[in-house]
Formats: C-alpha cells, sequence, structure tokens
C-alpha cells in the first residue's frame, strides 16, 4: 500500500478548500507550502506590473518556503496542489519541487483557477524533478468541486 501526501499552496483559501476535502477524501496526511514572507492582497494583484507575483514571475525568482516536510522519504504518491497563475504553478511550486529528492515518487497535480485551465504545468514542472519522480495525473478542480469527485480522483491515483 502506498503511503500519500496532499501538499498545496493557497493564496486565498480556494485551494486549501480543495486540498483539505482531498486529504480527508483520499485518508492522507497534508501539508501546507507557506511562503517565508506571506503574500498580502496587493502582493496577488496580477493587474499591477508592479506586485510581488508579477515580479516572481517576470525575474523567474525562488520563493522561500517556511516549513519543511519531515520524512518526506517515507512517501510513495505526493499530490501538489495550487492556484493557477500565469497559466501554470506559482514560483513557490517550482522552489517548492526543486527542495525534494523525487527519487521513485508518483506525483499528482491538481489546481484551481478563476479562467485559466491547467495547460502544460506538469510539462513545466517536470524539469524541476531532475528526472526523478514521475507526474502520473495533472487536473484542474472548480471551488465546488464534490467530495464524491475528488475521492474518485484520488482512488485513480492511488490504485
Amino acid at each position: 500500500m502506498s503511503k500519500a501526501l496532499v501538499t498545496y499552496f493557497s493564496a486565498e483559501g480556494t485551494t486549501a478548500k480543495v486540498a483539505k476535502n482531498l486529504a480527508k477524501q483520499a485518508e492522507t496526511d497534508i501539508f501546507e507550502i507557506k511562503p517565508e514572507k506571506p503574500y498580502s492582497t496587493s502582493d496577488i494583484n496580477w493587474k499591477n506590473p508592479l506586485s510581488r507575483c508579477n515580479k516572481e514571475k517576470i525575474g523567474k525568482k525562488d520563493v522561500a518556503i517556511a516549513d519543511k516536510i519531515e520524512s518526506f522519504e517515507d512517501y510513495d504518491v505526493v499530490f501538489i496542489g495550487f492556484p493557477i497563475w500565469y497559466y501554470g504553478a506559482p514560483n513557490i511550486i517550482n522552489t517548492f519541487v526543486k527542495e525534494y529528492d523525487w527519487t521513485g515518487k508518483k506525483i499528482a497535480l491538481f489546481a484551481t483557477s478563476g479562467g485559466s485551465d491547467i495547460g502544460k504545468t506538469a510539462d513545466k514542472l517536470t524539469p524541476l524533478l531532475g528526472g526523478k519522480g514521475e507526474i502520473i495525473a495533472a487536473k484542474l478542480f472548480s471551488p465546488s468541486v464534490t467530495k464524491e469527485e475528488l475521492k474518485q480522483w484520488a482512488g485513480e491515483v492511488l490504485k
């Protein structure tokens, strides 16, 4: 039996809600990916070209993460959740992926968005795995996703 972990970054709570429901339905551990310096509302205002999220994305900057996962090596399957920013994962997710050894791990991406799809997010994250892990699924969920839908998807990923 695989040991699984749901990880997530959430800027406004939408992804957090989905992640918590997913972890409950899949009966996994959960870990919140939090930046060392929390985002303010103005930091994530993508309409402002000088906002923090724009500076990070354009500058391809890593985002320092507040905590580390204890015993990451014990997990076989890792779900990674995030909001879609600029048609992909926020830079904090890139940083998160680069900080761990993904050898032998299966990864399932899930995202939330106000209008974008998950696009080529898996393709963009794959090189950051260093050829060690495998992205086996990538799915966009609406904020109104049901517990049953999450349970079904988690079952498909974990089989």
